[in-house]
């Protein structure tokens, strides 16, 4: 069925005849739908975007419909907290107090100036412009602009993906992208599939696999378990993520499934498809140890390091970034989840790993906070209790993010001829050229040198190896565009235009008269 202009948004070229909105949320996850419901609790006029099609993001991932899934509820973590909000959501999409937007790929947040105001000024109003499936099966694709006096971006996270010899063999997945395949497809990568990586998402992957009926013979952390005793604070604080992983322990103890910390997946092997791999045990800074490497049968291998928080449209925006105790770079966000921007919140994973329980204390916090600056709304006494909510799981999020952050040792997986750019297939051996022979000292120049994350991922998936192997921290992803966009709606943008004809260069004298 092919959806209206109307009932999508409105086009580029006509957005002075959209209503504008008090708040525009882009991100159905669990932060976002808090955020968007609760606004619309407050008396906000709400707009939701999201890329999907249902809500709910990657965490409440839904089997298609035409597979008739009897209990979707049983591949999730507390499926009640969602049904909550999907019923608000459409509790509050009846009245036309909150529009939400499926299908609808934000590709630029940009400020919109009154004429005739001088440059730079502060923005009243955004501009979200969007890429809308038309639902039609046949890629067809509109352009929707929305205008809102506030924007909230929960946009979530990406897998982080460390390269090693055979992980482009068919039958390697992510760890996460195994997960969606049980919950949106129900189907599983194989029969035997190794878990492997690290952080405490490889536990939760494990756990569903075997009770769906795959065989996982073993979990594979790079990391070491015990360190969380190191911060006991963030661990008393926080009992219910112990219970959490007492509860996956167990499930993995109940199916008969090895848990290997200080190990790694250093190569997969196989002709067609992956057969087997090779685990090795780690010293402290991840590298391998002589004389450890063992291989264990499977046909199917899904691998992950963690999340890397996705960052685009804030960072175009200007947002301030902060660096993490992994590594990577998120949000800096004030106790309100507020960026450095005014006028732009944001909530979830953008500003830090740290789980589901997390995404909806900040999306519900955030929305308050939208509500007192736009009509001064007095927070209510729940806003105490959703920040010492929001504060312990943070602390948790960041000792996670201490016991699981990669080791420098691990880039001795690889040989010269592994794949770190699978989109440009640019190997290991020229990305150690570049940072040593030619001196690059940044994935930036990296990828000027080799082309490595000039592909269609645009260096999400090869970004954090190539920063390592050039000696850098992964930096903060800025792009103008957050995703592809067909060059017809960056023409409709208001003020584009056709381009200014430039007069021809001057011809040589004219011969004087005789």
């Amino acid at each position: 069925m092919t959806t209206s202009p109307s009932e999508h948004g409105t086009p580029p070229g006509s957005a002075r005849d959209e209503p504008l909105r008090d708040l525009a949320v882009v991100g159905a996850g669990p932060a976002g739908l808090a955020a968007a419901v609760t606004a619309a609790g407050l008396g906000l006029d709400v707009t939701l975007l999201d890329a999907g099609e249902r809500p709910g993001g990657q965490y409440y991932r839904h089997p298609a419909p035409g597979l008739r899934a009897a209990r979707p509820q049983a591949l999730h973590h507390h499926w009640h907290v969602f049904a909550r909000l999907e019923r608000r959501l459409r509790a509050h999409t009846a009245t036309g107090r909150l529009r939400h937007l499926p299908g609808h790929h934000v590709w630029t947040v940009l400020p919109e100036h009154p004429t005739g105001t001088p440059q730079p000024a502060p923005a009243p109003v955004w501009r979200l412009h969007a890429v809308a499936d038309e639902g039609t099966g046949a890629g067809g694709e509109s352009p929707v602009t929305v205008r809102a006096r506030t924007v909230l971006l929960a946009t979530g996270a990406y897998e982080r993906q460390l390269p090693f010899p055979g992980w482009t063999l068919p039958g390697v997945v992510g760890a996460g992208g195994a997960q969606a395949m049980l919950k949106s497809g129900l189907v599983l990568p194989g029969r035997r599939t190794v878990v492997a990586g690290s952080g405490p998402l490889l536990l939760a992957v494990a756990a569903a696999l075997a009770a769906a009926g795959g065989t996982v013979p073993a979990v594979v952390e790079a990391a070491a378990y015990p360190s969380y005793a190191h911060r006991p604070a963030a661990l008393l604080r926080n009992p219910g993520k112990l219970a959490e992983g007492a509860a996956h322990g167990a499930a993995l103890l109940r199916h008969g499934v090895r848990l290997l910390t200080r190990h790694a997946v250093t190569a997969a092997h196989g002709t067609a498809r992956v057969d087997s791999v090779t685990v090795e045990r780690l010293d402290r800074d991840w590298r391998p140890l002589p004389g450890t490497a063992r291989r264990i049968p499977c046909d199917a291998l899904a691998t992950g390091h963690g999340l890397v928080p996705q960052l685009e449209l804030a960072t175009a925006l200007g947002c301030a970034t902060l660096r993490t105790a992994d590594g990577t770079p998120a949000l800096d966000l004030d106790g309100e989840q507020r960026t450095s921007v005014p006028g732009v919140w944001s909530a979830g994973e953008t500003g830090g790993i740290g789980g589901a329980q997390l995404a909806l204390a900040e999306g519900e916090l955030a929305a308050y906070s939208v509500a007192r600056a736009l009509r001064g709304t007095r927070l209510p006494q729940r806003v105490v209790v959703l920040r010492g909510r929001r504060d312990r799981l943070r602390a948790f999020g960041e000792a996670m993010a201490t016991v699981h952050r990669p080791g420098a040792g691990w880039t001795a997986w690889l040989d010269d001829d592994t794949h770190v750019c699978r989109c440009e297939e640019v190997p290991a051996g020229a990305i150690r050229e570049a940072a040593g022979e030619l001196g690059a000292r940044d994935a930036r120049t990296v990828k000027l040198l080799t082309r490595a994350g000039m592909g269609w991922c645009q260096g999400r998936m090869c970004g954090p190896a190539v920063a390592c192997l050039a000696g850098a921290e992964p930096a903060p992803d800025r792009r103008p565009l957050s995703c592809p966009v067909p060059l017809g709606h960056l023409a409709a943008l208001p003020g584009a235009g056709p381009p200014a004809r430039v007069p021809p260069p001057p011809g040589p004298p004219a011969p004087p008269d005789r």
